[in-house]
């Protein structure tokens, strides 16, 4: 009787290291990102919302600046949630379902493009600095102290409040307010990378500084920036909201979930919850689930937590 050959244990062990070591270091992060649960449901949270806002017409029956009251009368006035109106009606009649779908779109849109403009200045000015260092260091250190030393908020209202509201406003004033944080991240990290031989190496055959930061130097910061940016959604999609709960936000009739919370608050204290409850349960939703997915990649892409 022939008898199957037992593997020694340690031989084992050596062929699940190689195949370990034979993953890309993104596959080895993504492994260790789905071992951790409360950063999946993060991800579960930001890609339900996300196909939410992008399927938004084929999910609701309503327009979101439909008002019921001319065609349904003062009925449609402040419905509460039913089968019909998830969740309830505004005074004007508007579907609150749909205006929180809509919303979304509106928030997620800033948010990207924000934190879009953040990323690319915050890694070109911290990629600058860790690289050149000196004087040039110097002045941009400086300027991200000075841009921590503002109040944010206050900055970025000075911004809305002078300035036609719109759009691209909304981008451009929180995008050249949040790269800060960026910044200092990208910076310790080129200036620790810098050090390594295959840089060092890569000067001396003569590489221009452009060559070697792009394709030396930041594809081996771009964990840190990954987290940065994901944990940094919450916050602009939080600042988005207060803005327009503010007024200095996106105007009406666009749907906007901070202006929604802020039309609904007067409602709350005679019973009608469901106009600002459910924005702000979006919001919340949202926010939390790109902290958990932050602190996730966090996590998965630290190379000292690989076993």
């Amino acid at each position: 009787m022939e008898t199957k050959p037992v593997m020694n244990p340690r031989t084992a062990a050596g062929v699940k290291a190689d195949k370990r070591e034979g993953r890309s270091l993104w596959m080895d992060s993504w492994l260790r990102l789905k071992r951790n649960k409360m950063a999946m449901f993060g991800l579960f949270l930001v890609t339900v919302i996300i196909l939410a806002a992008i399927f938004a017409p084929f999910i609701t029956k309503y327009h979101p600046h439909e008002q019921l009251i001319w065609t349904e009368g003062k009925a449609a006035q402040l419905q509460p949630p039913s089968a019909k109106h998830w969740f309830g009606t505004d005074i004007y009649g508007r579907d609150l379902f749909s205006r929180v779908i809509y919303g979304a779109r509106i928030s997620l849109q800033i948010g990207i493009a924000s934190m879009a403009i953040s990323v690319i200045i915050g890694v070109t000015l911290g990629a600058i600095a860790g690289f050149y260092g000196g004087i040039v260091d110097d002045l941009i250190s400086w300027l991200i102290n000075v841009i921590f030393a503002f109040p944010f908020l206050l900055f970025v209202l000075a911004l809305v409040a002078y300035l036609p509201p719109s759009m691209m406003l909304m981008y451009a004033a929180i995008g050249i307010i949040n790269w800060a944080s960026i910044a200092r991240v990208v910076r310790g990290q080129v200036l620790s990378v810098k050090e390594k031989e295959y840089v060092e190496a890569a000067v001396a055959l003569g590489g221009k500084d452009f060559r070697v930061i792009l394709k030396h130097i930041l594809p081996n910061v771009l964990a840190p920036v990954i987290v940065q940016a994901t944990l940094g959604m919450g916050d602009v999609i939080m600042l988005e909201s207060a803005l327009s709960f503010l007024g200095f936000g996106i105007q009406p009739p666009t749907p906007s979930w901070g202006y929604e919370i802020d039309q609904g608050r007067q409602f709350l204290l005679s019973g009608q919850w469901w106009w600002s409850i459910f924005p702000g349960f979006a919001i919340m939703s949202l926010v939390l689930g790109f902290n958990l997915l932050g602190d996730g990649l966090r996590d998965a892409l630290d190379p000292r937590l690989k076993r």
